[in-house]
């Protein structure tokens, strides 16, 4: 390990990975570090990506597919089923991932685009001087050092270390982000084409459960609930997810299982600072309704990495310049849609099941493959405006997204 670099990666999550791959392809000289020894071990998501989006960042490898998707199944409290197409399913829709694999991949992209990968190497804290972050502190088998860079990309995940040594709070309300518990189950007879979720306050206050099909009768059945809605005298997420497996599935084996937290509560106020930039969890990027997060990671990770040989480049890793390549940018387009996703999540987290199950039933016999997401809006709107009025603002915000990209069409 040198002592100084161009760029120091902290964190080889997709994120990182991307921000390192892209960093070092304009050739600057990059670290990538990752504090565990193997990387996407343990997996912590629920593995589900669309295809669309997936497909603008790596061309897609047989070897991390588990199940291509084709609709998605939501399930309200009362056993109403609504079915959505893939085209306008969200981002969960698609693929489903072997994390364990895909997380591999990235590393090795970013290594083979010249930048250097240390596994088993920590951050023990930040190398702050004239008030800008000059490199971190080290730690790797055993050994401390200092390594300088010109730029710090914290990767570091949910409530970022790395962001509260340089001063940016990153902590969280137990109302912003959703508890999760997952199992990988086996030994299961499920259509391997649909994921499947399950809304209601009896099965998953303030969240929902997942089913998302990973091939040979396996499948990951997770949930995730709001923070506010689990704790001491409350039943843990684990606890409801078990209540549903012995009713849905309950000939299932577990395989595997896997706990974690995930940011809903729509990006932090500021993600960089002189000399850093925080991506992906790590600057609460994740979508606040679904909760994923790789897609929006990667893009934020190419994002900073093409900041970084910006501003570089320029000789300038000030704030106001990474506010200028990095801040401005990412916020007016993935920062823009993880807004929109806030007002439907605090809107729906108040919701009962009977409103749920209504919201459900006007939706029951609607063809979903022909219809746009303004003609899904409206039609939700029209059926339940009492309900969903405080949602007004995006159909103004969807009518204004159909015409910009008509008039970019012609």
């Amino acid at each position: 390990m040198k002592d100084s670099y161009d760029v120091l990666v902290i964190g080889a999550g997709p994120a990182g990975s991307i921000a390192a791959r892209t960093a070092a392809e304009k050739g600057l000289d990059v670290l990538l570090i990752e504090k565990r020894q193997e990387i996407g071990d343990p997996v912590r998501c629920a593995e589900g990506v669309s295809k669309v989006y997936l497909k603008k960042h790596v061309e897609i490898d047989n070897r991390w597919i588990c199940a291509d998707l084709n609709a998605s199944h939501i399930y309200a409290p009362d056993g109403t089923k609504i079915e959505m197409a893939e085209e306008i399913a969200g981002g969960e829709v698609g693929y489903v991932l072997e994390r364990k694999v895909f997380d591999r991949a990235l590393a090795e992209q970013a290594a083979e685009a010249g930048a250097e990968v240390r596994v088993k190497t920590r951050a023990t804290g930040l190398i702050i001087e004239d008030d800008f972050v000059k490199g971190a502190r080290l730690m790797h088998l055993g050994k401390e050092y200092d390594v300088r860079a010109k730029i710090v990309i914290g990767a570091d995940g949910v409530e970022s270390k790395v962001g509260r040594w340089a001063g940016i709070d990153t902590s969280l309300k137990p109302i912003d982000i959703e508890t999760c518990a997952q199992y990988l189950i086996a030994g299961l007879n499920i259509d391997q084409h649909h994921c499947e979720f399950y809304i209601g306050n009896e099965i998953a206050p303030g969240g929902y459960i997942w089913v998302f099909p990973k091939g040979g009768g396996k499948a990951n059945v997770g949930i995730g609930i709001l923070g506010s809605k689990t704790g001491k005298f409350k039943p843990r997420p684990v606890d409801y997810l078990n209540k549903f497996l012995e009713t849905k599935f309950p000939d299932a084996r577990i395989v595997e299982m896997v706990f974690g937290g995930v940011p809903v509560s729509g990006s932090i106020e500021k993600t960089s600072t002189n000399g850093l930039m925080l991506i992906g969890d790590a600057a609460r990027q994740s979508d606040p309704i679904t909760g994923g997060g790789i897609l929006n990671a990667m893009d934020a990770g190419k994002m900073a990495g093409e900041a970084a040989y910006t501003a570089i480049s320029a000789g300038d890793v000030s704030f106001e310049k990474l506010e200028e390549v990095y801040e401005k940018p990412w916020r007016a387009t993935l920062g823009h849609e993880i807004d929109m996703s806030l007002i439907v999540k605090n809107c729906f987290i108040n919701l009962s099941d009977e409103d749920l199950n209504s919201l459900a039933y006007s939706l029951k016999n609607v063809k979903f493959e022909r219809m746009s997401l303004l003609d899904l809006l409206q039609a939700l709107f029209k059926a339940n405006k009492k309900l969903l009025w405080d949602l007004r603002v995006l159909f103004k915000d969807a009518a204004k997204e159909v015409v910009k990209n008509k008039m970019n069409a012609d």
